[in-house]
């Protein structure tokens, strides 16, 4: 199954052209504190964890966890490795965590132990690592406020290393009971001599009950995936029924083992061709592709075959195979392309790039049949950035004609990645990439559940404002939604230089950004204001206002956990818990 490029479709009645600016409000935020009668123990990396994927994975990882099926409640876990559940109904009167589970392992024996993770598998399963290596499945229960439940270990398994749990589901699939769960580890990787060394695993696992008439319920792993790749993913997910898988990174991963067993790719052996003619030859702008094929004399443009998608070109005589078939390096537009014959003998073909400025480094992939025609304008720009490798100067100098350049004149917005990040969609069965999206600029934000039933949801900067999808993996065609935009959000995240969390609530009210200490930041979709304001540049009456709020803790402690609802943001620290009333229901 071959992938095909996707482009995600912005809903353009969702972005707000008109949006001037968030105006900073003084009103107070409510803020209630819960002290916790036992810290959350922040495990420090070792010296041998040094690398940036490191600390990307467990560094940065996010202690409190919101429970998607149950309104205003948080877990987390403490240094005695007990399970604490808090559900807020009143803020005036907020009680004390509850324990609803205890790890009993102890922690000290594991060298390269990890902070103990959690997962919320479905409104009665959850799956906990104790961050020595071990997997536990829970049965729950209902986890509401009145429920007093403990939780039931029924799967238990040493996974061979410590690990982090990214996202877990919960499906019946014939009468059986299975749970997907995804983990994530950071490895030693011999055959990584140029890099840090380590390499990133993902591990899809799939558990299902294994009981039969008259047995008590056993859960057992059916199945094991293993991705490798080279950056720690920014968004990892299972989709509901188990039959795929999505990743967004900076760099690509490949599925390389099921069940232990190497994932075997055909890899034939490179053969010596003899050197033909080019059957087309092709140049390109950042705006445009042109293509000249060679047809047979006399073509006409009824024997043309031309058919043309946003990712596909066919292109032949009638009653013969086409002479060039395939997929596009990147996606075009089809109404904007055309063609023409030139000379009764070739077919001119112009095709117009959906995203302008990024260069093809092939036409159609995989097909090495025709030939790269650079054009003038480019063949003199290259020529001139090459001129000071053959100076007659002993020492010349390429930077001589350049203005200077202050990098602190630059802000984290104006920067980019070194590698294009991608987000893909897997097929479960046959392990391959199905739709692949190049985010290029866009530059991811956070990650947040809006809809238990469905995948979580990505939050990704567009221009100065952050789109958020919604995974929709049943619709090929459109398989990542837009349903809501922050305005601005991208461009004033990237000021915060000391910005650790982001997040937003499921109603999209506001969306919130926290540093590493501290202060949390509120941005508030417009609303209408009741007194009459106007725009002294424009002289017009604005209707809406955006306002922006700060919050300060009373508190010196790093911030390990945060969290949003619709009414409350939740910020988690070493020994409280804040609980901010945001909104009034």
């Amino acid at each position: 199954m071959a992938s095909s490029n996707y482009s995600l479709k912005v809903n353009r009645e969702l972005l707000d052209p008109n949006f001037e600016s968030y105006r900073l409000s003084l009103d107070a935020i409510p803020t209630y504190n819960v002290e916790l009668d036992a810290a959350v123990e922040e495990v420090k990396l070792k010296d041998t964890q040094y690398t940036l994927e490191h600390m990307r994975a467990f560094g940065m990882y996010n202690y409190l966890h919101l429970d998607p099926w149950y309104e205003d409640s948080v877990l987390f876990v403490d240094c005695k490795g007990r399970v604490l559940s808090l559900a807020v109904t009143l803020d005036t009167a907020l009680g004390k965590p509850r324990e609803v589970y205890r790890i009993t392992a102890d922690s000290s024996e594991c060298e390269d132990r990890l902070c103990a993770s959690l997962s919320l598998t479905s409104a009665t399963w959850a799956a906990l690592s104790d961050g020595t290596g071990r997997l536990y499945l829970l049965r729950t229960g209902k986890r509401g406020d009145s429920s007093h439940t403990k939780w039931e270990p029924l799967f238990s398994e040493d996974m061979e290393g410590p690990f982090t749990i990214l996202h877990s589901i919960s499906h019946v699939q014939a009468g059986v009971h299975n749970m997907e769960v995804l983990l994530l580890r950071i490895e030693k990787d011999p055959e990584e001599t140029k890099g840090s060394g380590y390499s990133v695993s993902l591990q899809w696992i799939t558990v299902a009950n294994t009981t039969g008439q008259g047995q008590e319920k056993k859960y057992e792993v059916k199945k094991r995936r293993v991705l490798r790749g080279k950056s720690v993913p920014h968004y990892a997910a299972v989709e509901p029924q188990g039959k795929g898988l999505m990743v967004a990174s900076e760099k690509p991963f490949v599925f390389t083992h099921v069940d232990g067993r190497p994932v075997e790719r055909p890899n034939p052996e490179p053969m010596e061709v003899e050197k033909t003619d080019p059957i087309y030859f092709w140049q390109q702008t950042a705006e445009d592709i042109t293509v000249c094929v060679r047809m047979p004399e006399g073509i006409t443009k009824e024997e043309v075959q031309f058919r043309l998608t946003p990712d596909n070109v066919s292109i032949g005589v009638q009653g013969f195979p086409p002479l060039l078939k395939g997929q596009l390096y990147a996606s075009v537009d089809p109404e904007a392309s055309a063609w023409i014959i030139k000379n009764d003998k070739s077919l001119e073909v112009t095709l117009q790039k959906r995203s302008e400025g990024p260069m093809w480094s092939e036409l159609v992939m995989g097909d090495s049949r025709g030939e790269y025609v650079m054009s003038d304008e480019q063949a003199a720009l290259i020529h001139e950035r090459l001129t000071h490798l053959t100076s007659e100067d002993m020492n010349g100098n390429p930077d001589r004609d350049k203005p200077p350049c202050n990098s602190q004149e630059l802000e984290d917005c104006d920067g980019f990645p070194e590698d294009s990040s991608s987000l893909t969609h897997f097929d479960g069965e046959s392990l391959e990439p199905t739709q692949v999206v190049n985010l290029g600029s866009h530059q991811y934000l956070f990650t947040v559940d809006v809809n238990p039933a469905e995948m979580p949801c990505l939050c990704l900067r567009h221009d100065v404002d952050a789109l958020l999808w919604q995974p929709r993996p049943d619709q090929p065609s459109n398989m990542w939604e837009h349903i809501a935009t922050f305005n601005a959000l991208g461009y004033v995240q990237a000021s915060k230089r000391d910005k650790k969390f982001a997040t937003c609530p499921p109603n999209f009210s506001y969306a919130s950004l926290c540093e590493c200490l501290r202060r949390a930041f509120i941005y508030r979709q417009p609303s209408p204001v009741e007194t009459v304001l106007f725009n002294r540049k424009q002289g017009r009456q604005v209707g809406q206002v955006a306002k922006q709020q700060v919050a300060s803790l009373d508190s010196d402690k790093p911030i390990l956990g945060f969290r949003a609802t619709n009414e409350r943001l939740y910020i988690l620290t070493s020994s409280n818990l804040f609980v901010l009333k945001v909104n009034n229901n």
